[in-house]
């Protein structure tokens, strides 16, 4: 399979970014007085609805309050979730996130390959632009051809538009590209999407179902930090994924027939 450009979703695939989203959530919830405090076991479970403001919502929608409270409340969202922005972004800018081993090496070296770089997110715009640039400095936001965020389509993951938005702005089919993700909700969008998908879980999504991805890795590797029993295991030629073994593991994905969507909940 050739290819001609990488894909990649932002929190928890780039940089795990969740501890600071959720330190965030509860820094807004008590600027607005409400008394609510996510643990990590909590947000872990809300992590099954993607996008903070979708997140927000179904939390008070499990509410057992009036529906008079319950209308109050939804009302709040945007303000919540605005506030909430402002204390990550925040966070960001102070340095306070890192990105995962091996992403700054394999998006050099497939830039250097002449290949494009893309993200597929449903964070924020404004999330993304602070996180490249406080971890990859000035160029980071030209590091990407396209930066498709969760605002700008109708559904977001486990649905396939990001990714479909992305390869339209691109202009590549799914066989020209591979993904990027942490999550089994970010990998059921890439394959929905046609996507051949590499995934990287984080805490917040180890032992979820990833039996439809195309490489399973606990994280990229590095030479400085390669992964244990590589090569030999899934990889060969090295104990961190490169590019080159990249292009030579990378098949296209098997497209979805009807019945396989509505059994992963993505018709």
């Amino acid at each position: 399979m050739g290819i001609d450009a990488l894909i990649f979703d932002v929190d928890g695939t780039l940089a795990d970014t969740e501890e600071a989203h959720r330190v965030a959530f509860n820094l807004a919830f008590d600027r607005y007085g409400l008394g609510w405090s996510w643990s990590r076991t909590e947000y872990r479970g809300l992590l099954d609805v993607t996008g903070g403001k979708e997140r927000i919502t179904s939390y008070i929608q499990s509410l057992p309050i009036a529906p008079t409270d319950r209308r109050r409340l939804l009302e709040l969202v945007p303000h919540l979730h605005r506030e909430k922005t402002r204390f990550y972004s925040s966070m960001v800018n102070d340095g306070g996130i890192v990105l995962r081993d091996g992403v700054a090496r394999l998006l050099e070296e497939s830039l250097h390959a002449g290949r494009r770089l893309a993200i597929a997110s449903t964070t924020s715009a404004v999330n993304v632009d602070a996180l490249l640039q406080s971890t990859l400095g000035a160029r980071g936001l030209e590091m990407f051809s396209v930066i498709a965020c969760g605002d700008q389509v109708k559904q977001k993951k486990p649905a396939p538009d990001i990714y479909q938005l992305a390869l339209r702005t691109l202009g590549l089919t799914a066989d020209r590209a591979v993904a990027f993700e942490d999550s089994s909700n970010g990998l059921r969008s890439a394959v929905a999407a046609g996507l051949w998908t590499v995934i990287t879980p984080t805490f917040w999504t180890e032992g979820s179902d990833f039996t439809s991805a195309g490489l399973v890795l606990p994280r990229l590797g590095d030479p400085e930090k390669p992964l244990s029993d590589e090569p030999g295991r899934q990889l060969q030629r090295s104990a961190w994924l490169s590019f080159d073994e990249l292009c030579a593991l990378a098949r296209p994905a098997a497209p979805l027939d009807s019945v396989q969507a509505l059994y992963r909940g993505i018709a």
